[in-house]
């Protein structure tokens, strides 16, 4: 049958909507789907943040791993219980663990300085001589320069300390309060080789709960992705009272969206001493005994959600090359 001008319009066309549609799927796809989960799948890093801060937070980040649903943890380096928590991971290489990069200080009285030094970092450093209180001195009072030198800081001590990293990630969210700041967290990683935490997705909780603009998210997702390193697709940050944790984190996966997201607790045993530290005691014990809470497993299992570490990520993203 000759191929007349409306033939050749209604193939471009019907060619064109292909196209259009593969191009959508592919837009669409989660970072769960190109790591190499089957399409749909729902992906959870249930992460344990401020681990080295104290004692108590050693002991409720270990709990959480290993009697709870807890499947990684990040420390705080510049902190002085740093010393006690990579005893405990050199002698259990298999916990994942990466460096929650600490440019703040936030406490009245229980307080830390920068890794690399006073006199190396004095944009990030106060009178006290310790690391800014607020995210709003770091970002008017250090240069990127300055926030580059002790974030290699606190890798070169975690290094030192016998412990390879498995992700980087940021304390209060201060690396991303500027893009500059952002660029170098990823240009670090990137030259390393350790996976960041950029929640690039869909990212239907951040606009809300994290300190970072979802369109900034996404591209700096993507040049995680191009420069060989894995990308998640959102981030939730637990808010709710103690007695409402189970309820707020059951809700969460009972809605979750396709795509890996981070839900981050600060699991901490208290001690005697904590209610010196902060008054924040009540809560993080709340966010420990939710991940040992048997109902979190229960749901987890029945709504089919797969927990995963940033190791295992890493380890998908390696597999699939440039």
């Amino acid at each position: 049958m000759p191929v007349g001008p409306l033939h050749v319009c209604v193939l471009l066309l019907v060619g064109t909507c292909f196209c259009l549609a593969a191009c959508t799927a592919l837009a669409e796809a989660t970072y769960a789907e190109r790591l190499g989960w089957p399409a749909g799948s729902r992906v959870v890093i249930l992460h344990v943040d401020d681990v080295g801060m104290c004692h108590g937070a050693n002991v409720g980040a270990i709990e959480a791993i290993e009697k709870g649903v807890a499947t990684s943890m990040s420390i705080m380096f510049p902190c002085p219980w740093v010393p006690e928590i990579a005893r405990y991971l050199r002698g259990h290489p298999e916990v994942d663990a990466g460096v929650h990069l600490t440019l703040n200080s936030e406490w009245l009285e229980y307080r830390w300085g920068p890794v690399a030094g006073k006199q190396a970092v004095p944009g990030l450093v106060d009178k006290e001589g310790c690391l800014h209180r607020g995210i709003a001195q770091v970002m008017f009072g250090a240069t990127p320069d300055e926030v580059e030198t002790e974030m290699r800081a606190q890798i070169d001590r975690c290094l030192s300390l016998g412990i390879k990293p498995t992700h980087l990630d940021s304390h209060m969210g201060t690396v991303f309060a500027t893009i500059p700041f952002c660029e170098r967290y990823l240009k670090i990683g990137a030259e390393l080789g350790i996976p960041v935490m950029l929640p690039g997705g869909h990212g239907r909780h951040i606009s809300k709960q994290a300190p970072i603009m979802p369109s900034v998210a996404k591209e700096m997702g993507r040049r995680a992705w191009q420069s060989g390193l894995p990308v998640i697709d959102d981030l939730y940050i637990t808010s709710a009272p103690p007695e409402g944790k189970t309820a707020e984190l059951i809700d969460f996966l009972r809605t979750l969206e396709p795509g890996i997201t981070q839900y981050i607790v600060h699991s901490t045993r208290p001690t005697a001493t904590y209610k010196h530290i902060s008054s924040t005691g009540p809560a993080r014990l709340g966010e420990l005994e939710v991940m040992l809470d048997p109902q979190v497993g229960s749901v987890i299992e029945e709504e089919g959600i797969i927990r995963t570490t940033w190791r295992e990520l890493k380890q998908r993203r390696d597999q699939l090359g440039r």
